[in-house]
């Protein structure tokens, strides 16, 4: 049965930027939602600090929770090969900090959509860097995962392989145990696509999902589209709570138990406080429960008598 995590979406510049939330308090109330796990973000403040994710791991052994996923965003479309190389070191980094923190799943992205860069140019240097990061990958024990991304809080342009034909491009190119596919409905949406669409592309090669729920506040998709280049996300998308906006759940957990899944689904909103995760808790728990139903002992066995 998949274990439920949750990411703090609501507290990111508090963690990362300012400092005014430091990653003690993120584990204490992320534990108090009754999830199994919480990913953390590479840019928190307090896990550059020397031991900041040994000391993150110990809390959150003491909290009952664990660090499954490590959620980073490595930019691979530069044109330079010495940035890229760069950011092949600090995904390098970046799995070495997992492990610290007792993870098993480390995110990776393709890059920014810089309008100077060719389709099959991006490809190629986005296969190029993942591929050169994953014998270190291996060696950790860590799975990379890429997620059908939009835009991190911190690009200015969208994700290059944010298309469902991009992406899938970009996974097929990349064979490995230690690759794996973290997939977000909602992005599907944004890029103006069917998030069932893609599941059924990929569902073999999903290890890990994001659980989210998007909504605009205000204006069209097309709208938001045309704002996509702007730094950062557009004000007019918001995160909801799960189940109230347009994913369809039941589609998305059919289809994963299907393909066998049985992984971590980190749960991203909460963005207008924590009663909003507590409600997106409750509702996953129950569609979980539904499409993944607990099998009485000896009843595989008696299947097939």
């Amino acid at each position: 049965m998949p274990k439920l995590a949750a990411f703090p979406k609501a507290f990111m510049d508090h963690l990362c930027v300012d400092g005014t939330m430091t990653v003690r308090e993120w584990i204490v109330e992320g534990a108090a939602l009754g999830v199994d796990g919480l990913e953390f973000y590479a840019g928190m403040l307090d896990l550059q600090k020397p031991g900041g994710c040994a000391e993150a791991r110990r809390i959150a052994a003491e909290e009952g929770v664990s660090i499954p996923m490590f959620c980073c965003s490595p930019d691979f479309t530069h044109p330079d090969p010495d940035y890229r190389r760069r950011q092949v070191d600090n995904e390098k980094r970046w799995i070495d900090m997992t492990v610290e923190l007792g993870g098993q799943y480390c995110r990776v992205l393709s890059g920014q959509r810089r309008p100077e860069v060719s389709r099959e140019d991006g490809l190629r240097y986005v296969t190029e860097s993942i591929e050169a990061c994953l014998p270190h990958a291996a060696a950790a024990g860590v799975t990379l995962i890429i997620e059908n991304h939009y835009k991190d809080n911190y690009w200015h342009y969208p994700e290059f392989a944010q298309r469902m034909d991009v992406f899938c491009e970009l996974i097929d190119r990349i064979r490995s145990p230690h690759f794996g596919v973290n997939y977000d409905p909602s992005n599907t949406i944004l890029a103006g696509e069917d998030p069932l669409e893609l599941l059924r592309r990929v569902r073999h090669r999903v290890v890990t999902m994001h659980a989210s729920d998007r909504y605009l506040a205000e204006g069209t998709l097309e709208d938001l589209r045309r704002e996509e280049d702007s730094a950062g996300y557009a004000k007019r998308l918001r995160h909801g709570v799960i189940g109230e906006g347009l994913n369809d759940y039941d589609a998305i957990f059919s289809l994963l138990a299907e393909a066998g899944f049985n992984g971590w689904i980190s749960i991203e909103d909460g963005v207008e406080g924590l009663d909003q995760m507590r409600r997106s808790v409750m509702f996953l728990r129950e569609k979980i429960a539904r499409h993944w139903p607990r099998r009485p002992l000896g009843a595989t066995t008696a299947s097939r008598a």
